[in-house]
């Protein structure tokens, strides 16, 4: 009687230690599914400003054109910028093209500075508002990105978490990273 008792016992205790395992992992999984969720709309609210960013180009274009119909090279050039940012799919080609249409954008609002008629004309003024809200709507965007992105990757890397991530194939995202010339101060010249 005693072994057979003791036979249970160890039975009950394996059976016991698999539940918590099964528990454990299907806890964990559940985790990181919610997290990459949690990531995933948060990369979508990044496209969305871009998109609305994108589509409030054309407008502030042809209000520009015109007063500067001239300046055709930086209409290309945002052009361009759009459609990359278009046709990227990684969050580094998002990054780069977003800074290139920004580029752009800036020297656009740069020719506007030129023309006085240009910057008095309450569309222009409408659409530049419009951009700026967008500008800081999508800087919010890259930032609530980037925490989801913290989280998930912090999250995946912590023991025991990271054998359940490495078995359901759960993998680190990039981050939405500033380029390059972001860090350089800019020089100012009052002398002119």
């Amino acid at each position: 009687m005693k072994r057979g008792s003791m036979l249970i016992t160890a039975l009950v205790i394996v059976i016991v230690i698999a539940l918590i395992l099964i528990f454990s992992a299907i806890g964990t999984y559940n985790s990181l599914v919610a997290q990459n969720e949690e990531v995933q709309t948060a990369l979508s609210q990044i496209d969305n400003q871009l998109q609305r960013r994108s589509d409030l180009i054309p407008n502030l274009v042809e209000t520009v054109k015109g007063y500067a119909a001239h300046e055709e090279e930086i209409f290309t050039s945002i052009a361009e910028s759009r459609a990359k940012l278009a046709g990227a799919t990684s969050i580094e080609d998002k990054a780069e093209a977003s800074s290139e249409l920004s580029s752009a954008l800036s020297r656009l609002l740069v020719v506007a500075e030129n023309y006085p008629e240009l910057k008095a004309n309450e569309n222009f003024k409408d659409l530049q508002v419009q951009l700026e809200g967008t500008e800081n709507r999508l800087a919010v965007a890259r930032m609530d990105y980037n925490e989801a992105a913290r989280k998930f990757n912090t999250a995946i890397k912590r023991f025991p978490t990271v054998i359940f991530a490495g078995i359901f194939g759960f993998e680190s995202y990039d981050y939405f990273e500033a380029d390059e010339g972001a860090r350089e101060v800019p020089k100012v010249d009052f002398s002119n």
